[in-house]
């Protein structure tokens, strides 16, 4: 095993000073940039944060980190155009000379502008968020980690001989992030959160099978209490198995019922991303549907940051503004779209708090946060029933999207719907189509709801959630054998 501890992402290791002695200086950065450059907006995002990564393979500990990430992002808005830059420094000077460095940017870019950037008004706030949990994993020994992990490895590769591989990767991070803006913003708010991957095949007779599942919570280390890494090793392990004796599914246009997993790879993917206003912008797709029919009567889709625990919740967001339920869809009209404080302006709205940054390094971008499909009242068998011929889709593996709508998903657990009833297990399975025509075809939708963590690149990584109920989708392109 090799274990290190590091510094990544720091120029120095000095540490955040006392509370009065940063406000202190941040509020002269403000001012510096505001009164000698004449600034109309600033803000500092700082943070001081604590991680932990573990990669595990055939129950060895290939790596094992610890270490300390800490900097300062400054952005100013000056004559109507951003500029930015980023330190692994809480020196006074060296903020100061990037200060410097950011509106310079500013002023330089703002002449190649057609419109000046403008943001929509927020309340402002002066807060510190707390995080109570009872394992926080700053004080759990990395040894704890590894044997936490160690279980996990150690069910799947017990399960069966024909297990063949099983990796487990580990994160987790804790600390403190600070936003403080010339608006008036105060912000100090606790960060924690705790990610595992894992990841098994198995093999028969030249057949390779692949098993995923991820676990992610904002609440700490006790996401892994009691007997959970066997049962989640099991869990696995058993998926990989099965699919062994399983067939490739039948090619073509099929009724279909998608379990929790599946359906919210396909708000993500398939819709959340379109529901960027960013990426509205981009694509068109979505621009001008506000208020339009563009799925069933039976969907109602919401991104939401208040959900206690989940991956990809939180109080505020890297600009100051509160985490809230944002409706994306309601019975099948779009209701409304995510924003930051400069997309909000152009569509004459409100900001939805989805302005995120993975770290000091970079400015914050619109991302998703908890993204899903609403329950209604059906029961699993009363989807099931209603199929004669189809196919039950439970679990992907991976799946992608195209601003045109068109999607792709990869399945990695199905089974055969034959009269109503579950059959045999199907392998090598895919979904395709476009996102709008597939919503509209929701016929009936279940009463259990679901959220599963990830992390979601959109050239910078987020911890998310997404999920929903069970759904019937009345026709899909399912992608199989031509047999």
């Amino acid at each position: 095993m090799r274990t290190e501890l590091f510094n990544s992402y720091t120029v120095n290791s000095e540490k955040l000073w006392k509370a009065e002695n940063t406000l202190y200086a941040f509020e002269e950065l403000l001012d510096q940039a505001t009164q000698q450059f004449g600034a109309e907006y600033v803000e500092i995002r700082a943070q001081q944060l604590s991680k932990t990564t573990i990669t595990m393979k055939e129950g060895r500990a290939e790596t094992a980190k610890q270490g300390i990430e800490q900097g300062v992002a400054l952005r100013v808005l000056l004559d109507g155009a951003w500029g930015f830059a980023s330190a692994g420094s809480f020196d006074i000077q060296v903020l100061s000379r990037i200060m410097q460095d950011a509106c310079k940017m500013a002023k330089a870019t703002s002449s190649s502008l057609k419109t000046p950037i403008k943001l929509a008004h927020v309340k402002t706030y002066e807060d510190k968020v707390k995080i109570k949990t009872a394992k926080n994993p700053a004080k759990i020994p990395i040894g704890e980690k590894i044997d936490t992990l160690c279980r996990i490895n150690k069910r799947v590769l017990g399960y069966d001989k024909r297990l063949k591989s099983c990796t487990v990767e580990y994160l987790d991070v804790t600390g403190t992030s600070y936003f403080f803006s010339s608006e008036g913003a105060r912000i100090e708010q606790d960060k924690i959160a705790v990610w595992s991957k894992i990841t098994a095949s198995a093999v028969q007779n030249g057949v390779f099978t692949f098993s995923r599942e991820e676990v992610g919570s904002t609440d700490g280390f006790e996401v892994f209490d009691g007997d959970k890494p066997e049962v989640l090793g099991e869990k696995i392990a058993k998926r990989a198995v099965e699919q062994l004796e399983a067939k490739a599914p039948k090619g073509g246009l099929y009724p279909v019922v998608l379990g929790p997993n599946v359906v919210g790879v396909l708000m993500h993917e398939a819709f959340g991303h379109l529901s960027e206003a960013d990426l509205t912008l981009s694509s068109g797709l979505l621009l001008g549907a506000i208020g339009k029919k563009i799925a069933s009567n039976l969907v109602t889709c919401y991104d939401d940051g208040t959900i206690n625990g989940a991956f990809g919740s939180f109080k505020y967001d890297d600009e100051g503004v509160p985490a809230q339920k944002t409706p994306l869809i309601k019975e099948g009209v779009v209701a409304g779209l995510m924003h930051n404080r400069e997309t909000a302006m152009k569509f004459g709205v409100a900001p939805t708090g989805n302005a995120r940054a993975e770290d000091f390094h970079v400015e914050p971008i619109i991302r998703m946060r908890n993204t899903f499909m609403e329950p209604r009242d059906c029961s699993l068998e009363e989807l099931l029933e209603e199929v004669k011929q189809g196919y039950y889709f439970k679990t992907f593996i991976g799946g992608q999207a195209n601003l045109d709508g068109t999607f792709q998903v990869g399945i990695q657990e199905g089974y055969e719907i034959v009269k109503g009833k579950l059959g045999k297990p199907v392998r090598y399975a895919s979904i395709s189509g476009n996102t709008l025509e597939t919503l509209f075809k929701v016929e009936a939708v279940g009463r259990d709801f679901e959220l599963s963590p990830g992390r979601c690149g959109k050239g910078q990584t987020a911890f998310v959630c997404d999920g929903g109920p069970h759904i019937r989708v009345k026709e899909m392109l399912v992608g199989g054998s031509s047999k």
